[in-house]
This record gives structure tokens, C-alpha cells and sequence, in this order.
């Protein structure tokens, strides 16, 4: 039996290996198999083998269509609807059902309260806080600009004594 000329190859080198109808073809050493390259005509016929081809046939799926969607949202409507009313009927079948959905209620209701005042009590807080801080600027700033007037007040008197002493000595 005759060897191919497969041996020789490198894993990505390709050859031409056999002739048909004096074509060669080219095969892939790799393992991958090679997707074969579809025209867009060839996608088009694809396409539009499943569509109707008759304008009889079209029409006959648009009734369809026309028909069946309709039905199929009224049944979602309807299971939605049916699983809806037995789980409030399975809630509220006994009195003690009800009583247990209202304590729930209430529960959920003095958790909201809870969580609000406290939010409220935590704004407030920082809100004083703040409100100290910048009182306690402002005070601490008119206490030091008295303090420097007063002490440039002293300072401008005692220059005006002395210099008035110097004019009253001169003259």
C-alpha cells in the first residue's frame, strides 16, 4: 500500500493531495473539521423553504396566526389568573389564615415605622451636630476677631497718648 503525502505535513500546512475532474481540492491537517462557505443564495433558499410559497399557503398562516395567538395569551391569562386565586384562597381560607396574613401585615408595617424613625433620629442627630459645630466656629471666630480689635484699639490708643504727650511736650 502506498503512503500518503500526509507524513511530510506540518499540523497547519495544506496541499493539494487529489484531482477530481482536474479541481484539486485541499485538505486541512488540522483536526477541526472546515466549515463549509454557504452562499447567500444558498441561505436565502434555506430561509425560505419553511415559508409558504403559494399565496394560498400564506394567507392560510396568517389565519393561523391570527387565530392562535389570541387563544395562547387568554390561556396564560387564565393560568395566571387560576394560580392567583388559590394562593389567596389557600391564604385566607380559615380565620386563623386571615389573622396570620394580618399580623404579617402588621409586623411588615412596625418594621417600615421602626426603620423610618430611626432614620429620622440619625438626620436629626447630624443635623445638631453640625448645626454645634458651626455654632461653635462662629463664636470661636467673633472671640478672636474682638480679641485682635481690642488689642489694635489699646494698640492705636497708647501710640495717640504717647504721640499727643510728644505734641504737648513740643509745644
Amino acid at each position: 500500500m502506498a503512503t500518503s503525502s500526509n507524513t511530510n505535513r506540518t499540523s497547519g500546512a495544506r496541499r493539494a493531495s487529489t484531482t477530481r475532474g482536474g479541481a484539486s481540492t485541499r485538505r486541512r491537517t488540522t483536526s477541526t473539521p472546515r466549515k463549509r462557505r454557504t452562499s447567500a443564495t444558498t441561505r436565502r433558499r434555506n430561509v425560505s423553504s419553511t415559508q409558504p410559497k403559494t399565496p394560498v399557503e400564506q394567507a392560510q398562516v396568517f389565519a393561523e396566526r391570527a387565530v392562535l395567538v389570541p387563544v395562547g395569551a387568554s390561556l396564560l391569562a387564565r393560568e395566571n389568573l387560576v394560580s392567583s386565586v388559590k394562593g389567596l384562597a389557600t391564604r385566607y381560607r380559615t380565620r386563623a389564615g386571615v389573622e396570620r396574613e394580618l399580623k404579617r401585615y402588621e409586623r411588615r408595617g412596625a418594621t417600615a415605622r421602626n426603620r423610618f424613625e430611626r432614620q429620622v433620629r440619625r438626620t436629626r442627630t447630624r443635623f445638631e451636630r453640625e448645626l454645634r459645630v458651626r455654632r461653635n466656629r462662629v463664636e470661636r471666630s467673633v472671640k478672636q476677631n474682638r480679641r485682635r480689635f481690642e488689642r489694635e484699639v489699646r494698640s492705636v490708643r497708647r501710640d495717640l497718648e504717647r504721640q499727643s504727650k510728644r505734641f504737648a511736650s513740643v509745644a
